[in-house]
Protein backbone atom coordinates (compact mmCIF):
# COMPACT_ATOMS: atom_id res chain seq x y z
CA UNK A 1 0.00 0.00 0.00
CA UNK A 2 2.68 2.37 0.84
CA UNK A 3 4.08 2.09 -2.69
CA UNK A 4 0.37 2.90 -4.30
CA UNK A 5 0.82 5.99 -2.01
CA UNK A 6 4.10 6.50 -3.71
CA UNK A 7 3.29 6.37 -7.39
CA UNK A 8 -0.26 8.08 -6.87
CA UNK A 9 2.07 11.08 -5.51
CA UNK A 10 5.03 11.05 -7.81
CA UNK A 11 1.66 11.44 -10.74
CA UNK A 12 0.27 14.42 -8.81
CA UNK A 13 3.75 16.22 -8.86
CA UNK A 14 4.42 15.37 -12.30
CA UNK A 15 0.73 17.00 -13.17
CA UNK A 16 1.12 19.95 -10.96
CA UNK A 17 4.83 20.30 -12.72
CA UNK A 18 3.58 20.09 -16.04
CA UNK A 19 0.85 22.94 -14.93
CA UNK A 20 3.59 24.83 -13.65
CA UNK A 21 5.64 26.01 -16.82
CA UNK A 22 4.91 29.14 -19.27
CA UNK A 23 2.49 28.53 -22.65
CA UNK A 24 4.20 27.06 -25.54
CA UNK A 25 3.53 28.08 -28.68
CA UNK A 26 0.71 25.71 -29.66
CA UNK A 27 -2.88 26.47 -31.03
CA UNK A 28 -6.01 27.87 -28.61
CA UNK A 29 -7.59 24.51 -29.40
CA UNK A 30 -8.93 23.02 -26.07
CA UNK A 31 -7.55 25.99 -23.68
CA UNK A 32 -7.83 29.78 -23.58
CA UNK A 33 -4.08 29.79 -24.09
CA UNK A 34 -2.09 29.84 -27.19
CA UNK A 35 -2.56 31.20 -30.57
CA UNK A 36 -5.68 32.12 -32.83
CA UNK A 37 -6.42 33.68 -35.97
CA UNK A 38 -9.55 34.73 -37.80
CA UNK A 39 -9.52 35.60 -41.35
CA UNK A 40 -10.86 39.32 -41.97
CA UNK A 41 -10.52 40.01 -45.86
CA UNK A 42 -8.07 37.25 -48.15
CA UNK A 43 -4.81 39.34 -47.33
CA UNK A 44 -6.08 40.80 -43.84
CA UNK A 45 -5.77 38.52 -40.61
CA UNK A 46 -7.04 39.35 -36.99
CA UNK A 47 -4.02 37.05 -35.05
CA UNK A 48 -3.75 36.64 -30.92
CA UNK A 49 -1.46 35.07 -28.82
CA UNK A 50 -3.16 34.54 -24.98
CA UNK A 51 -0.40 33.35 -22.42
CA UNK A 52 -1.12 32.22 -18.72
CA UNK A 53 0.15 34.03 -15.79
CA UNK A 54 3.83 32.40 -16.12
CA UNK A 55 3.96 33.49 -19.62
CA UNK A 56 5.68 37.10 -19.47
CA UNK A 57 4.45 40.44 -22.10
CA UNK A 58 7.92 39.66 -24.26
CA UNK A 59 7.07 35.94 -25.19
CA UNK A 60 3.29 36.67 -25.46
CA UNK A 61 4.81 39.72 -28.31
CA UNK A 62 7.20 37.61 -29.76
CA UNK A 63 4.74 34.68 -30.33
CA UNK A 64 2.19 36.94 -32.03
CA UNK A 65 4.72 38.35 -34.41
CA UNK A 66 6.34 34.73 -35.16
CA UNK A 67 2.41 33.72 -36.06
CA UNK A 68 2.24 36.65 -38.30
CA UNK A 69 4.78 35.58 -40.23
CA UNK A 70 3.32 31.90 -40.54
CA UNK A 71 0.64 32.77 -41.47
CA UNK A 72 1.08 35.23 -44.38
CA UNK A 73 3.84 32.13 -45.69
CA UNK A 74 0.95 30.26 -45.65
CA UNK A 75 -0.90 32.23 -47.84
CA UNK A 76 1.47 33.04 -50.03
CA UNK A 77 2.79 36.54 -49.50
CA UNK A 78 6.02 37.45 -48.82
CA UNK A 79 5.38 40.62 -46.31
CA UNK A 80 2.85 41.86 -43.46
CA UNK A 81 2.18 45.13 -42.25
CA UNK A 82 0.73 45.26 -38.44
CA UNK A 83 -2.17 47.77 -38.60
CA UNK A 84 -3.31 47.75 -35.40
CA UNK A 85 -1.42 46.30 -32.32
CA UNK A 86 -2.44 45.51 -28.72
CA UNK A 87 -1.52 43.87 -25.43
CA UNK A 88 -3.55 43.66 -22.84
CA UNK A 89 -2.60 42.73 -19.01
CA UNK A 90 -5.43 40.85 -16.94
CA UNK A 91 -4.15 41.28 -12.97
CA UNK A 92 -5.54 39.70 -10.22
CA UNK A 93 -4.46 38.51 -6.76
CA UNK A 94 -4.32 34.80 -6.01
CA UNK A 95 -3.90 33.42 -2.92
CA UNK A 96 -0.78 31.47 -1.66
CA UNK A 97 0.08 28.81 0.64
CA UNK A 98 -3.10 28.78 3.73
CA UNK A 99 -3.47 29.27 7.39
CA UNK A 100 -3.26 26.43 9.55
CA UNK A 101 -6.90 26.20 11.26
CA UNK A 102 -6.78 22.64 12.99
CA UNK A 103 -10.17 22.89 15.34
CA UNK A 104 -12.31 23.97 12.09
CA UNK A 105 -10.45 21.22 9.78
CA UNK A 106 -11.20 18.32 12.62
CA UNK A 107 -14.55 18.63 14.48
CA UNK A 108 -17.64 18.37 12.63
CA UNK A 109 -19.88 20.59 14.31
CA UNK A 110 -19.14 23.91 16.10
CA UNK A 111 -21.94 24.65 18.80
CA UNK A 112 -22.24 28.67 18.95
CA UNK A 113 -24.30 29.70 21.77
CA UNK A 114 -26.81 32.88 21.95
CA UNK A 115 -29.51 32.39 24.64
CA UNK A 116 -30.73 29.65 26.95
CA UNK A 117 -31.51 27.59 23.76
CA UNK A 118 -28.52 25.92 21.93
CA UNK A 119 -27.94 27.47 18.54
CA UNK A 120 -25.06 25.79 16.31
CA UNK A 121 -24.01 26.36 13.34
CA UNK A 122 -22.28 23.90 11.42
CA UNK A 123 -19.78 24.15 8.91
CA UNK A 124 -20.92 20.93 7.00
CA UNK A 125 -24.24 22.65 6.68
CA UNK A 126 -22.71 26.70 6.21
CA UNK A 127 -19.43 26.62 4.64
CA UNK A 128 -19.11 30.35 5.13
CA UNK A 129 -19.48 30.37 8.61
CA UNK A 130 -16.70 31.48 11.27
CA UNK A 131 -17.36 33.29 14.68
CA UNK A 132 -14.07 34.88 13.94
CA UNK A 133 -14.94 36.44 10.42
CA UNK A 134 -13.39 35.98 7.38
CA UNK A 135 -10.19 34.52 9.20
CA UNK A 136 -9.21 33.11 12.66
CA UNK A 137 -6.85 35.32 14.59
CA UNK A 138 -5.68 32.45 17.02
CA UNK A 139 -4.71 29.71 14.21
CA UNK A 140 -3.88 32.18 11.78
CA UNK A 141 -4.23 35.67 10.22
CA UNK A 142 -5.42 36.54 6.76
CA UNK A 143 -4.11 34.59 3.79
CA UNK A 144 -1.18 36.24 2.19
CA UNK A 145 -1.36 36.90 -1.90
CA UNK A 146 1.02 37.78 -4.58
CA UNK A 147 -0.11 39.38 -8.17
CA UNK A 148 -0.89 36.91 -11.01
CA UNK A 149 -0.84 38.75 -14.50
CA UNK A 150 -1.87 36.94 -17.87
CA UNK A 151 -0.57 38.86 -21.25
CA UNK A 152 -2.92 38.74 -24.46
CA UNK A 153 -1.85 40.40 -27.33
CA UNK A 154 -3.55 40.91 -30.58
CA UNK A 155 -2.64 42.47 -34.30
CA UNK A 156 -4.42 43.07 -37.03
CA UNK A 157 -2.03 42.53 -40.24
CA UNK A 158 -2.14 43.02 -43.91
CA UNK A 159 -0.07 41.08 -46.13
CA UNK A 160 1.35 41.39 -49.19
CA UNK A 161 3.30 40.42 -52.05
CA UNK A 162 7.24 41.15 -53.94
CA UNK A 163 9.52 43.82 -51.73
CA UNK A 164 8.07 45.08 -48.71
CA UNK A 165 7.78 49.04 -48.49
CA UNK A 166 10.17 51.15 -46.39
CA UNK A 167 8.19 51.30 -43.53
CA UNK A 168 8.68 50.15 -39.56
CA UNK A 169 5.37 48.70 -39.97
CA UNK A 170 5.72 46.02 -42.64
CA UNK A 171 8.27 43.03 -41.83
CA UNK A 172 9.57 39.98 -44.06
CA UNK A 173 7.70 36.76 -43.12
CA UNK A 174 11.08 34.81 -43.89
CA UNK A 175 13.44 37.26 -41.83
CA UNK A 176 11.19 37.00 -38.99
CA UNK A 177 10.90 33.23 -38.84
CA UNK A 178 13.94 32.95 -39.44
CA UNK A 179 15.09 35.95 -36.69
CA UNK A 180 12.25 34.29 -33.87
CA UNK A 181 12.70 30.82 -34.33
CA UNK A 182 15.42 30.14 -31.82
CA UNK A 183 13.29 31.73 -29.14
CA UNK A 184 9.83 29.51 -30.07
CA UNK A 185 9.04 26.70 -26.97
CA UNK A 186 7.09 24.15 -28.80
CA UNK A 187 5.24 21.75 -26.68
CA UNK A 188 6.88 18.36 -25.41
CA UNK A 189 5.16 15.38 -27.22
CA UNK A 190 3.88 13.49 -24.52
Amino acid sequence: MPRLNLVAGLAALAMLGACATATPYQPALNTSTGYSEQQIESNRFLVQFAGNSLTDRKTVETYLLYRAAELTKLNGFDHFRVVHRDTDADSRLVPIGGAYTPFYNHFYLDYYYYNPRAYYRSRFYDPFYSPFGPYDPYWGGPPEYRESTRYVASAEIQMGKGPKPDDAAYFYADEVLKNLGANIVRPEAG
